[in-house]
């Protein structure tokens, strides 16, 4: 681990945040910001970037029992097609972070990798560490793949990047549109506010920053985020809208007994996977308070959580390497129970929550066309369900749609 101080042409107390969305500004920009960082986020819509650099400062209200608004400033914005400026900018920032969402990650890597090349080029001596603020999987092993294609052959990706997974934990709901009429950039967030991150991956010491909560084994970490967190989120907001329909609201699902109770067994069946594969990191009385935690937070009314947020993106929700079948297939290989599970899954295929607007989400529009027409072909080509693997999951999840 190489100290900082010694990096000329290094702002040591700036961070450069890819993606300027609900999670960029209000957890890593509002964590940072408060700490004394300038901030300059890298983001593709033009307008956002506009006013940003408009205002020069963002409201973050933390939602729970007492409001408290936090106003962050000190930043600007570029936006993502000034390449040049995107790249100064990260070859002298102090850190940098990732917050775009996994299905853009991918575009944002050669912005990344042009930068990290010039900043070598400049500051040899200089590694960059990288906070990857997404809920994926191996998400460092990805950009790691990524920047190796977009930077030249011999470029030392293993020792000037610190590539640091996290387990993005802080639930922020779709803005209604009331409030962005008021006010563009204002964003609601709940107040918890933990960033857990891997302790390991850092190439310099880890920043001074309150609500940094570096790990050892960051794996475990994601996993009980994927596993525990978003399994039983996504659990009550299908649940919850398979037997209520009108429903709005997380808050109001999870104010019926049935939903609340269903979802708890749900996620402490998968607390007892987590437990079996990470003996060593949690006990199961921690995983078991996690789970009452998380359905009080599930359950803050002031947040204002939408059933249509928590639920949307069904082809990469249900796939076969997410929360569901990621779980199913940890309980398979410790011969473990995932009964509940397999049918908590089995009510995202009956999802139909609409946004403020009305409108349901096109590709789970999509999605559900395609279960109508041919279910096993759906599960197998959307996804991404194996055979013979998976054969007895598809076969149950097949019976529960017939049974409606």
């Amino acid at each position: 681990m190489n100290p900082t101080g010694n990096r000329p042409g290094i702002d040591d107390h700036s961070i450069v945040i890819f993606g300027a969305g609900r999670i960029g500004r209000s957890f890593i920009g509002q964590l940072f910001g408060r700490s004394g960082y300038r901030l300059v986020f890298i983001d593709a819509d033009p307008v956002l970037v506009g006013r940003l650099n408009a205002a020069g400062c963002y409201r973050v209200i933390m939602k729970g029992e007492k409001e408290e608004e936090i106003v962050v400033s000190n930043l600007e914005a570029i936006h993502a097609a000034d390449t040049v400026h995107a790249a100064g900018a990260v070859s002298s920032a102090g850190i940098l972070a990732v917050s775009v969402g996994m299905n853009a990650i991918e575009k944002v890597v050669p912005s990344v990798a042009a930068g990290i090349d010039l900043r070598h080029r400049l500051n040899p001596r200089a590694p960059l560490d990288i906070i990857l603020a997404e809920n994926m999987r191996s998400a460092a092993g990805f950009v790691r793949d990524g920047l190796r294609k977009h930077l030249p052959p011999d470029f030392p990706v293993d020792t000037y990047t610190g590539l640091i997974e996290t387990s993005i934990g802080k639930m922020v709901p779709i803005m209604p549109v009331s409030e962005l009429e008021k006010d563009p950039l204002l964003i609601f967030a709940e107040p918890y506010n933990t960033l857990i991150l891997d302790a390991a991956a850092f190439k310099n010491p880890v920043p001074g920053v309150a609500g940094l909560a570096p790990v050892n084994n960051i794996r475990a970490w994601v996993d009980r985020k994927a596993f525990i967190h978003n399994l039983g989120h996504a659990t009550a907001a299908y649940f919850g809208n398979y037997l209520f329909p009108e429903a709005v609201y997380m808050h109001e699902v999870l104010d019926h007994q049935e939903v609340r109770k269903f979802t708890r067994e749900v996620m402490l069946q998968s607390a007892d996977i987590i437990k079996a594969t990470y003996p060593d990191e949690f006990t199961l009385q921690d995983l078991v308070d996690h789970t009452d935690d998380l359905i009080l937070r599930f359950r803050n009314k002031a947040l204002g959580d939408t059933i249509f947020r928590v639920g949307r993106d069904l082809p990469r929700k249900l796939a076969a390497d997410d929360r569901f079948m990621g779980a199913v297939h940890l309980a398979a290989r410790f011969g473990m129970p995932c009964d509940k599970i397999i049918k908590a899954m089995s009510f995202g295929f009956f999802f139909s929550a609409k946004d403020e607007a009305g409108n349901s989400y096109q590709p789970d529009i999509d999605f559900r066309k395609a279960v109508q027409e041919n279910p096993g072909t759906a599960m197998l080509n959307i996804l991404g369900l194996d055979l013979p693997g998976d054969s007895a999951v598809i076969k149950q999840l097949k019976e529960y749609l017939a049974a409606g």
